[in-house]
């Protein structure tokens, strides 16, 4: 027992040493210096008169009672019966022009306001103007007009950030004011489905609710990230926070200051995932690359002739590891520039130039929506397949899935009846029994699985999926 006891305090002493070795003696030289940079922001949404005439009755209090104070403080009800006090939202920002009063926050701070106000270091409240703002990355840009000296922090990079270095936040968590908070870099590159362009800094510095918009500090005093979001089953702070990283944001910003919205880069595909199943079946050596789902018709990538099932492998020489990386690098692409694509088809390496379009264009243009069929196939009896657990059925000229073994992998994969499958090895399929020859055929060369083309129900947003063969 003492041997353990001893172990134990050995092993905290060391821990406790090596934990101290690096980080400054104190903050308190920073933070004085980056505190004036940082900013309250409150914004505020008028209560339409529909909104108010449809509020229930509030109820009435006797005479003298705390509650009638409570209410008359809070709802103004002295003034104006039934009415209600605009909706708030607080949150963070951080001055990165003095001169010009520009102030980067998140979207969803400001989303729908009707007011949004700054408050200064000082309490000073001034009123602030949306230049821009992007809901695909939840950023935004203000702009205030001060006789006041403001101080502007530059932005750092936040890619030669590691995990484990040491990082300030400054925010307004709760609406308490500036307050400063320490902690490390936990993981980088997180996806916590909050957008296309997904890449968030997690950390585990405190991160509450007001603390959206501020900066994420490096000991330089550089912004590297935004704060943007946190996990937690409570809405506290739980050490699990997450903030847009600063070479992510600075092109937006600098768009939005600029055009007053994005211009992104478009390439004119919508892609998936590329599964060890789906490398394998089509002779890639390892799952990497953009898997090509489909592609809208005149977009670039059609004009370029890509095809669905092409896996990109690099777009403008830049490597493509997975598929989240290709919107984003595709997005950083300038419009109109011509550019190198290279991508896997036939078992081998191709590449082709593919002219970039501009991704806000096709979306006013409605090149981005699908085609959707809401009408529901009335299945009947079909081929059963006993190596894929399925039956298909030809129906209006579609070969539909009618059937699916509870215990196969097609049920693991999520396909369901109704299901259209397009190809099966990127071949175009007209009839359930040449589905069963191609299926039988890879079978026999000793394949162990094979790739579908599944249109969901029919409604136009088609998607590859591999399916290991019942040996």
């Amino acid at each position: 027992m003492r041997i353990l006891l001893v172990i134990l305090i050995f092993a905290v002493s060391t821990l406790s040493v090596s934990a101290h070795a690096t980080p400054p003696n104190s903050f308190a030289d920073l933070s004085e210096r980056l505190l004036p940079s940082v900013v309250n922001i409150s914004s505020t949404q008028k209560v339409n008169v529909e909104e108010r005439q449809n509020m229930p009755d509030l109820p009435e209090f006797p005479e003298g009672s705390p509650f009638q104070d409570f209410f008359d403080q809070f709802m103004d009800r002295r003034n104006a019966p039934h009415s209600m006090r605009p909706p708030t939202s607080l949150g963070s920002g951080f001055v990165i022009d003095a001169q010009k009063g520009y102030i980067v926050t998140n979207n969803h701070v400001i989303n729908d306001a009707d007011e949004v106000r700054v408050i200064l270091q000082d309490d000073e409240s001034l009123e602030a103007t949306i230049i821009g703002r992007d809901e695909k990355t939840d950023l935004a840009v203000l702009q205030i007009k001060t006789d006041k000296p403001l101080t502007a922090v530059p932005f750092g990079d936040s890619n030669a950030m590691r995990v484990g270095d040491w990082i300030l936040a400054i925010g307004n968590p709760f609406g308490l004011g500036g307050t400063v908070t320490a902690g490390i870099i936990s993981a980088r590159q997180r996806n916590i489905q909050a957008g296309p362009y997904d890449d968030f800094i997690q950390t585990d510095a405190s991160i509450n609710r007001g603390n959206s918009g501020g900066p994420m500090f490096n000991l330089k005093g550089e912004v590297i990230g935004i704060n943007t979001a946190i996990f937690s089953p409570t809405g506290g702070s739980v050490g699990i926070g997450f903030a847009v990283p600063a070479d992510l944001a600075r092109p937006i910003i600098n768009q939005l200051i600029k055009y007053g919205k994005t211009r992104r880069g478009w390439l004119g595909v919508r892609i998936q995932t590329v599964t060890d199943e789906i490398a394998e079946s089509l002779e890639l050596p390892e799952a990497m690359g953009a898997m090509v789902a489909s592609i809208t018709p005149t977009g670039p990538a059609e004009k370029a002739n890509l095809k669905m099932g092409d896996i990109i492998l690099s777009f403008n020489g830049k490597p493509i590891s997975e598929m989240r990386e290709l919107p984003r690098t595709v997005a950083e692409t300038e419009i109109g520039s011509t550019v190198e694509v290279v991508f896997w088809r036939d078992g081998k390496k191709r590449t082709t130039q593919v002219k970039v379009a501009e991704l806000e264009k096709a979306e006013e243009e409605g090149l981005l929506t699908h085609s959707t069929n809401n009408t529901a196939p009335s299945l009947t009896k079909g081929l059963k397949i006993d190596l894929v657990g399925m039956s298909l059925a030809l129906q209006e000229g579609d070969i539909v899935i009618t059937d699916i073994d509870p215990n196969s992998e097609a049920m693991d994969k999520n396909l369901t009846l109704g299901d259209i499958i397009r190809e099966i090895n990127q071949k175009p399929i007209t009839s359930p029994k040449q589905a069963e020859n191609i299926i039988l055929k890879a079978h026999k060369k000793g394949k162990t699985s094979i790739l579908l083309l599944i249109d969901p129900q029919g409604q136009g947003d088609a998607r590859f999926v591999a399916l290991k063969l019942k040996q």
